[in-house]
């Protein structure tokens, strides 16, 4: 069965990507928990159609990005967190609070989908991290600090 993903499912795909599924995965799992719907002629239609609408919101995000790439470089952002005395955090910083770190702190937006980190930090100290778009990119310092 055929079915448009409404949200990025693991190991079937991401968003908005038609895929052929077992009729009873879809309609036991997929469909009603939300995370596919049918796809009929008149959702691929609209599928297309929010498929362009996403490419060029994520070409104008980059373009955006790669201007304050500029300005991130070799900054230093500092993110404090719970942890333990051997400087193990109770909690992981994940690219989405990188991403929040940065907004508050330097003041600009980078989405957490730009922010390159290979397993999520769970320690204190000190982090290089890289920040890609459109092809340039850029460090900054991560300082995590214990509570």
């Amino acid at each position: 069965m055929k079915v448009i993903l409404q949200k990025d499912v693991p190991k079937i795909g991401k968003k908005y990507d038609v895929k052929e599924v077992s009729s009873g995965y879809s309609l036991n799992f997929l469909i009603p928990k939300g995370l596919a719907k049918a796809a009929t002629p008149e959702a691929l239609k609209k599928v297309e159609e929010l498929r362009k609408v996403m490419a060029a919101d994520m070409k104008v995000q980059e373009d955006l990005l790669s201007k304050n790439l500029h300005e991130i470089e070799g900054k230093e952002v500092e993110i404090k967190a719970k942890a333990s005395d051997k400087g193990h955090l109770f909690a992981s910083i994940h690219a989405e609070g990188i991403s929040e770190a940065i907004k508050k702190s330097i003041g600009a937006d980078i989405p957490a989908s730009f922010i390159m980190l290979e397993k999520p930090i769970k320690e204190t100290g000190s982090h290089n991290i890289e920040i890609s778009a459109s092809g340039k990119k850029a460090t900054l310092k991560l300082v995590v600090a214990a509570e």
